[in-house]
């Protein structure tokens, strides 16, 4: 064996170890990255299956349901691809999913009214439109939404928060209204209507803002009718202590005298 052909043996065996070495390299960045999918799309089933289920039925319309349920079903199809071997809980749901897609506008809303009543409620139900507009903003950018819908789910999610501050604001000062806390009603009231003039389009607000304002007139009434007895009993007691001084002054009168 001459000199050349074993240096051309080694230099065929270190190209081979450096080729096994590269395509080890190579798959394992791969599993890698199919578990780093894996754990997102998990995490991406789970945050829409919540949003469907839990988003206030008085905030839930049939087309955001089922834009809701469409973006749970891409997630777990594309869940389904990654899977090595078959999944029956992920295909049955995938099942479940498109016969609510087929119903299209006629799908069947059946979440729960949640009123928004306190600010811990409301921050909740902001957190899941959050979410929403995460998981609208990722499906457009896998290709799954186009562009022009994207968008206007956006603004529907934008407007729906918009919905969300009116009703927290009113059911807010309504409560305080029936418990005899007009100026509590009154500061609520108020920040309504602020929030609604605020607003960067407020012809779309018109009417809400218009019903905020009658409500906080209201309530400025009741808080001036309970300042008004305040005045007049301090009123009374003044001309009482007046007539107090003056039987002081008679009696003082009558004692010198």
């Amino acid at each position: 064996m001459t000199p050349l052909i074993i240096t051309l043996m080694v230099v065929a065996g270190i190209v081979l170890l450096i080729a096994i070495g590269y395509l080890n390299h190579v798959n394992e960045n791969k599993k890698v990255e199919r578990a780093r999918n894996m754990v997102e799309l998990n995490d991406r089933l789970r945050r829409c299956s919540e949003l469907s289920e839990t988003f206030p039925g008085q905030l839930m319309t049939p087309a955001l349901k089922l834009l809701l349920v469409r973006l749970e079903l891409n997630v777990v199809r594309r869940l389904i691809e990654l899977e090595r071997r078959s999944n029956p809980s992920l295909q049955e749901r995938d099942t479940e999913l498109q016969a609510l897609v087929d119903q299209g506008d006629k799908i069947t809303v059946s979440n729960p009214p949640a009123p928004i009543q306190t600010e811990a409620k409301a921050k909740d139900v902001r957190f899941l439109l959050e979410a929403m507009h995460g998981q609208v903003t990722r499906a457009a950018h896998d290709g799954f939404l186009q562009t022009t819908e994207a968008k206007h789910w956006i603004r529907e999610i934008r407007n729906l928060l918009v919905l969300l501050h009116i009703e927290f604001f009113n059911n807010l000062g309504q409560h305080a209204m029936t418990s005899e806390q007009p100026g509590q009603a009154r500061l609520a009231f108020e920040r309504g209507v602020q929030y609604l003039r605020n607003q960067a389009e407020p012809a779309p607000w018109k009417t809400h803002l218009a019903a905020m304002e009658r409500q906080l007139a209201r309530a400025n009434a009741m808080v001036l009718d309970t300042i008004a007895p305040a005045e007049d009993d301090n009123n009374e007691l003044t001309e009482g202590l007046k007539v107090v001084e003056a039987d002081a002054e008679w009696k003082k009168k009558a004692i010198y005298d």
